[in-house]
């Protein structure tokens, strides 16, 4: 008698091998997103004892938020006590403005810095808070208005904080309307491009080119139809 030959194992159906590959795709995925926020958890535990131990400790760096005068007047105050502290006044006034008002406060202002990229808040910070980082700032003021709460506050520590750098707000007293109006569609757009942007500025440079030193500034070189100041400087 003829022996039967054993049957061959088929293959499994074109199916059922697309669906293991998937798996095995998917499983890869759920590996590598586990690992990163496991890498990103580590960070954020590193910064947030760096940033507990700055909190504690002296102010670094003073951050003037533009968008009104009075805040650069007011900083006169803190140049004069603590002339040896930066202080970087981010896209405020024109510079003959800044230049002059340190000048009736007879403020020193030879660690003045005048940041001339940032075009909002959200930028106040991203180029800024470089400059800052570069001087290994611990901790800055950030100068600002009450009417510019909470969203410069909340900026600052996502912005800020990412680099390592603790904040303290200090506000100013306005008269009149400021020139920040806060709204709540606008606050938490900037607060998730801000989270958003803690992820990717690593690949990115915001180095800012137009960073003038106060005390470097040539007034006579500026016509007086090439500024004009905030009338709450009181210039004229």
């Amino acid at each position: 008698m003829k022996q039967k030959s054993r049957s061959q194992p088929h293959p499994p159906p074109l199916q059922n091998r697309r669906r293991r590959k998937i798996k095995k795709i998917v499983t890869g995925v759920i590996f590598i997103c586990f690992l990163i926020l496991g890498i990103l958890g580590g960070l954020a535990t590193v910064q947030i004892t760096r940033l507990q131990s700055a909190t504690s400790g002296p102010i670094d760096a003073i951050l003037v938020l533009g968008g009104s005068i009075k805040r650069e007047m007011y900083v006169t105050q803190f140049a004069k006590q603590n002339p040896d502290l930066p202080i970087v006044i981010s896209q405020g006034s024109a510079s003959p403005c800044v230049q002059l008002i340190f000048e009736r406060d007879r403020a020193p202002n030879q660690n003045v810095w005048l940041e001339r990229c940032a075009y909002s808040t959200f930028t106040n910070f991203t180029f800024s808070g470089e400059l800052l980082k570069q001087w290994n700032v611990k901790k800055v003021k950030v100068i600002t208005s009450e009417t510019h709460l909470p969203r410069a506050k909340w900026l600052a520590q996502i912005l800020l904080g990412a680099k390592g750098i603790a904040v303290e707000i200090e506000t100013v007293q306005e008269e009149g309307i400021p020139g920040n109006q806060e709204f709540w569609l606008k606050t938490a757009l900037d607060v998730t491009r801000s989270l958003i942007w803690v992820i990717i500025e690593p690949f990115y440079s915001t180095d800012c080119q137009k960073v003038e030193r106060l005390s470097e500034i040539d007034i006579t070189q500026w016509q007086p139809e090439d500024y004009q100041c905030e009338h709450q400087g009181q210039l004229d």
